[in-house]
């Protein structure tokens, strides 16, 4: 099993206020899945993917990756490992604004010392799979919003990650530029990828094969989609 959560909990405290973020959140992800995290502003969604993600740990409970308890790895072991088994697509993109596409995908391979020459064939793989191969000396501010996000998903994709976390992917981009990005997202789950959304909208989660559904920092559903809308380039994505 890739993930593994049981009896997640989070508190966060504030002058002696105690506020719990997750209750005993538990479920399990197997590697080739696509599940979206649903839920409103506050359900804590968020919460769970920075757990998740290795950006935070939890309070109680216990989160397990590839088998192995987040209580057994450092810091600095956990930093290593999410640069290696984890990829990121944000709403803002986080790219670097006065680099250019090529080296905004090359990050996550310097940071882990990969050998240049291995780095450079790497980069242009992922910028081909996501159809970048052409912009790779453009900056960020000559592409679109829809361009911009299929460049964070190439960074997302060029360590070959186990898992990618998509954390609102389309929420600055116009219908037919989150369509496109969810068409990609769906073909990249469908080449064996293991993709983790986080949303909160209703239509946006659909696109998943199952739906996490959470509720004031509660597990309240978790569920196969019954009629999962598939993406296609040109489409509009209903809001």
């Amino acid at each position: 099993m890739l993930i593994e959560a049981k009896d997640l909990i989070k508190e966060y405290i504030s002058e002696d206020v105690k506020t719990a973020a997750l209750s005993g959140v538990s479920f399990r992800i197997a590697e080739g899945e696509f599940v979206a995290i649903m839920g409103p502003s506050g359900s804590g969604k968020s919460t769970l993917m920075h757990i998740m993600s290795f950006l935070d740990r939890p309070s109680a409970g216990v989160y397990k990756f590839k088998g192995k308890s987040i209580d057994q790895l450092s810091d600095e072991a956990l930093a290593k490992a999410r640069n290696k088994d984890m990829g990121f697509v944000f709403q803002s993109y986080n790219l670097l604004p006065r680099t250019t596409v090529f080296d905004n995908v090359k990050l996550p391979l310097i940071y882990a010392g990969i050998k240049r020459g291995i780095a450079d064939k790497l980069v242009k793989e992922a910028l081909t799979r996501v159809g970048l191969a052409k912009r790779i000396h453009f900056k960020p501010n000559q592409l679109s919003g829809g361009e911009q996000q299929r460049v964070a998903i190439a960074r997302a994709l060029v360590n070959k990650p186990a898992v990618i976390f998509a954390d609102e992917p389309t929420g600055n981009l116009d219908s037919k530029s989150g369509n496109s990005v969810m068409a990609l997202l769906q073909d990249l789950n469908e080449q064996g990828h293991t993709i983790v959304l986080v949303t909160h909208e209703k239509y946006t989660s659909e696109h998943a094969e199952r739906i996490i559904r959470l509720a004031d920092g509660k597990l309240v559903a978790d569920e196969k989609v019954s009629h999962r809308v598939r993406a296609r380039e040109g489409q509009d994505l209903m809001k």
